[in-house]
């Protein structure tokens, strides 16, 4: 959450979770998360979920070719496909430019 996301692609996810296969689904989004972070120009993520199943992760990047090639990753792509076939019952995608950003911490 920390640092300036000004410039950078956020690709904002908005999920409904259905309550199939937690542990599959926690393996997956793990495995996500790890790889994500490897990708060229990645620049962090925010990802929160409620009891209900409803979440949102943003993911941020450099550019929007670096947004791209993690969209077209086939790993990614894979588990994409399973989440569609398994664990979601709806998601939406939108990908925006950061015009600004702020951060705040207590302490």
């Amino acid at each position: 959450m920390e640092g300036e996301r000004a410039g950078q692609i956020a690709v904002i996810f908005v999920s409904q979770r259905n309550a199939d296969d937690d542990a599959g689904y926690a393996a997956a989004a793990e495995a996500m998360e790890a790889l994500a972070a490897q990708q060229p120009g990645y620049r962090g993520i925010t990802s929160v979920r409620e009891a209900g199943g409803a979440g949102i992760t943003i993911s941020y990047w450099a550019d929007h070719a670096s947004a791209r090639a993690w969209r077209d990753h086939p790993d990614h792509a894979r588990i994409r496909d399973a989440g569609r076939g398994r664990w979601y019952d709806a998601y939406e995608v939108a990908v925006a430019e950061v015009s600004r950003s702020y951060y705040w911490r207590r302490g």
